[in-house]
């Protein structure tokens, strides 16, 4: 169960940030009035949410899961992986140390992106991706260890994040696309795989009673319920265009 949520608003240079997508430029209003419902979507969920003022000095500041690992026993302030990202942490830095301890940091040369690391009950997954290196992978983990979490590199060769083909809905279920689906890290799991041509929608969350999914991919919604959960649809049509996410959004502990 989670009780608290950290977001950030999106910047007035969001337009401005990474992506590969080739969507088209985001709409920055429609944009700020989808981050505000995913706000209120995770309050209806039961979280204390705080949110974090925009800052026009990192366009892609909004995806704030980038920037730490957020656990039950402990936060650790992730390195991203590109440099021009790194200041981001400094703002979440800031909250966490308000809301949880202890607080550990990823130095460098290592780099571990928030988006490269699933949490499976008291096991940890950590992608390793164009964004998260085995220098932080290892950091990681062996403080994940000292906190008495498991954990273990996932290789991956073609995704920009891990959570981008997986997500965990619990009890045992993993939702899967692309190349994860053959990962050998996964095979113990129950699997929904994706279905053709809707490959976004493996990010997304379960947040305590629901599985928060992306508006627009019904054939993924439909298994995921006939596996038992419930779910919500929730529109973030602009964070796509910019590589973005539902879990990209938040911070959930």
């Amino acid at each position: 169960m989670f009780t608290r949520a950290i977001v950030r608003k999106p910047a007035s240079t969001f337009a401005e940030g990474l992506t590969t997508a080739e969507l088209g430029k985001p709409d920055l209003d429609r944009a700020r009035e989808q981050h505000a419902a995913y706000a209120e979507e995770l309050r209806r969920r039961g979280l204390d949410v705080t949110v974090l003022e925009a800052d026009d000095r990192f366009p892609d500041s909004t995806f704030v899961e980038d920037a730490a690992v957020v656990t039950a026993r402990g936060a650790v302030i992730a390195r991203p992986g590109a440099p021009t990202r790194r200041g981001e942490t400094r703002a979440v830095a800031a909250a966490l140390k308000k809301l949880c301890e202890p607080i550990a940091r990823i130095q460098s040369p290592g780099t571990v992106d928030g988006g490269d690391v699933m949490q499976v009950e008291d096991q940890f997954y950590v992608g390793l991706s164009a964004r998260t290196n085995k220098s932080g992978a290892r950091q990681l983990l062996n403080i994940l260890r000292e906190w008495g979490y498991g954990g273990e590199m996932v290789p991956m060769a073609e995704m920009l994040h891990l959570k981008t083909g997986v997500a965990y809905l619990g009890g045992g279920w993993l939702l899967l696309t692309g190349e994860l689906i053959k990962a050998s890290a996964f095979r113990r799991f129950d699997i929904i795989a994706v279905p053709a041509g809707e490959a976004y929608a493996a990010n997304c969350i379960r947040v305590n009673d629901r599985v928060l999914i992306p508006q627009g991919f019904p054939l993924t919604r439909n298994a995921v319920e006939r596996a038992g959960f419930d779910t919500v649809a929730l529109d973030v049509s602009e964070f796509r265009k910019m590589d973005g996410g539902l879990s990209c959004l938040s911070l959930r502990f």
